[in-house]
């Protein structure tokens, strides 16, 4: 065997040692599987795309907080979009979250039926969408997380007639677009019907511009029919209906109130400013909305015993949907209901 030959053999046998080497020490790593388990964090990353159409309420921003947080605690990673109170943008921050192809979409709709396209195009795809506390119509969601919007209402007008002297009401609300106003307002006229009550007028608020409230209210002060009471459709609308009072008529009190148990309403509800408020239990609400996104990106049921799950017809067809309850909120529960939640501080609502 010639010099060449012997080179060229010992070259093939040092690439088939090597190769053995290499074959003996590889590692196999299997595909990491999500847990079926979600009380503790899936193997694989979940993302979750929550687009709001807002944060510049106080409500929201807190709703938001709550719900990363107990996302991130069950292992999921969320993309926050916020639509900034426009229509078209959310549904450009919709098709954003199809193209990263998140594994679940919550959303807080601007307009109930503008982002029924938005949503059937990420329903198609597969991807599992929630409704936040406003109801999409037209769309195949598959859930919807509410506070019972129509018990808001009678609550309202159970509470008022109570406070209220007279029988001219006028109801300053949201956006109309807003369907959880619409619910309000059936639960308001299902208590007022058989009652001496009437609305004088219903405003909604566009965009909730608290400016616009603030003139509604200035409008119905001067106006010929002095109101017995002030419906609002939360407690920001609440505390422009107030400012205009104050300046106006600032020795006359006329029984106002909201819903959210803002800061600032439960302040005014202390100060005798504002009579009451709905509180809603949004911690629930946002925790729930997280567990329930997880629970859907990973293709795993939801327990219906442990919700109150109640189907709403959207216009589609009728939408599993999980409801929580409210409750009122005076100067004479404030205490129990907000303080000894947690919801609010001692400290914050009793500040000088």
């Amino acid at each position: 065997m010639n010099l060449i030959k012997k080179i060229n053999l010992t070259i093939i046998l040092f690439i088939l040692l090597l190769a053995a080497s290499c074959k003996k020490n590889e590692v196999t790593v299997a595909p990491r599987q999500p847990r079926t388990n979600t009380t503790a964090a899936a193997s694989n990353p979940i993302t979750i795309g929550f687009s709001i159409d807002t944060l510049a309420i106080e409500r929201w921003q807190r709703d938001m907080d709550v719900f990363i947080n107990k996302a991130k605690e069950m292992g999921a990673d969320v993309i926050v979009q916020n639509a900034g109170n426009s229509i078209e943008e959310q549904n450009r921050q919709l098709m954003y979250l199809l193209e990263r192809n998140v594994n679940a979409v919550v959303v807080l709709p601007k307009d109930a039926a503008s982002i029924s396209e938005s949503v059937q195009k990420l329903r198609s795809k597969g991807i599992p969408v929630i409704s936040y506390d406003r109801l999409t119509l037209n769309a195949d969601i598959n859930l919807y997380l509410t506070i019972d919007s129509e018990k808001v209402g009678e609550q309202m007008a159970q509470e008022m007639l109570r406070r209220a002297k007279g029988e001219n009401w006028y109801c300053i609300l949201g956006p109309e677009e807003d369907y959880n106003m619409t619910l309000i307002m059936e639960g308001l006229d299902r208590i007022i019907r058989t009652t001496p009550v009437h609305i004088n007028h219903t405003f909604y608020t566009d965009g909730w511009n608290y400016d616009l409230s603030y003139q509604e209210m200035v409008r119905i002060l001067k106006g010929d029919t002095f109101p017995d009471a002030i419906i609002c459709g939360n407690d920001a609308v609440a505390a422009s209906v107030i400012d205009a009072i104050s300046r106006y008529y600032p020795d006359t009190h006329i029984p106002v109130c909201g819903q959210d148990a803002d800061i600032s309403a439960c302040q005014y509800i202390v100060q005798g400013k504002q009579d009451f408020t709905i509180y809603k239990p949004i911690i629930q609400l946002a925790e729930l909305a997280a567990e329930c996104a997880v629970h859907l990106a990973l293709h795993e049921n939801i327990s219906e015993n442990r919700f109150r799950i109640r189907p709403i017809n959207n216009g589609f067809g009728d939408i599993p949907t999980i409801w929580l309850e409210p409750s009122y909120v005076d100067k004479y529960n404030l205490d129990k209901v907000i303080i000894e939640s947690g919801f609010h501080s001692a400290a914050s609502v009793y500040k000088d």
